[in-house]
């Protein structure tokens, strides 16, 4: 009777720790349409949004949330950002859940703004057609109806860095940059990229995903990112060209695997290479 009560105990202090991490698969997704309060945001690319997507769910490009001059890929003032979320139908109180073409990549960079931003719950969404078809998702080529609303930001200042805070800290016992980026991009070998930030160690963000799409198991993502040397004990410090491709790292190490100092570098290597001064290592 003792161990019985015990394993009720450590299974009723397992669940919220499952349901707390941001994962979805098809079957979270038909219970929480059921809540008003969430919104499905669509970060495919227009042209397959406009074939199929979920009902009600809003095309967000994250594209548009970038400063038109300037290094490509630097977000927006907040201010701009949480217009155009508003415009767009999505609130910092509602709850988030984020789909994409397959690969992450695109919701990935979603989620990290949408909690850089200050939303409380996000979610990312597996696209697993075979899951959605057996939970009955509802798909449609229609546009969603958008209802304007106001998204009141409360910036998270602990996930975000920029050039000043990246100078400030290299070399620094403690701190580890990974970039994202493809290993001949992170090495200069591609004839385009002037190398990478010193001392940063390549994980390509693909390396995340299962082939075709999809994320690896928990475990083996653990495993993966501890042999790579990015342990818990370190402040993680993500790039890639633009930060798009940080993205997915950053939801993994922090929402799936709870690594407690995960920041993202916005604008990157695109905003780090217009400064000759600033050092690069190939």
């Amino acid at each position: 009777m003792k161990r019985a009560f015990t394993l009720i105990l450590a299974f009723l202090f397992i669940i919220p720790a499952i349901f707390a991490q941001g994962l979805f698969n098809a079957k979270d997704l038909t219970n929480s349409l059921k809540d008003k309060n969430v919104k499905v945001i669509s970060a495919q690319s227009e042209k397959n949004y406009k074939v199929s997507h979920i009902k009600d769910a809003i095309l967000i490009d994250h594209a548009k949330l970038y400063n038109e001059e300037g290094p490509g890929g630097v977000l927006k003032p907040a201010a701009d950002v949480a217009q155009f979320l508003g415009d767009n139908g999505i609130s910092n109180s509602n709850k988030i859940i984020i789909y994409d073409d397959g690969d992450n990549k695109s919701a990935g960079r979603l989620y990290w703004i949408l909690k850089y931003m200050g939303v409380a719950d996000v979610k990312i969404l597996e696209k697993d057609m075979k899951a959605w078809r057996e939970a009955r998702i509802p798909l449609t080529p229609a546009p969603a109806k958008i209802t304007k609303t106001t998204f009141a930001p409360a910036l998270d200042a602990k996930i975000f860095v920029d050039t000043k805070w990246v100078k400030a800290n290299l070399n620094k016992a403690g701190i580890l940059f990974v970039d994202a980026r493809a290993p001949k991009e992170y090495s200069g070998a591609d004839g385009k990229s002037p190398g990478h930030i010193p001392g940063a160690i390549n994980l390509e963000w693909s390396s995340f995903d299962v082939e075709g799409g999809g994320l690896k198991p928990v475990d083996e993502l653990s495993k993966m990112v501890k042999s790579a040397g990015i342990t818990p004990d370190k402040t993680i410090v993500l790039y890639c060209g633009t930060a798009v491709r940080a993205g997915l790292p950053f939801f993994v190490l922090t929402s799936l695997l709870d690594y407690p100092n995960v920041v993202v570098y916005d604008g990157a290597m695109n905003v780090w290479s217009t400064d000759a001064s600033n050092p690069v290592e190939k």
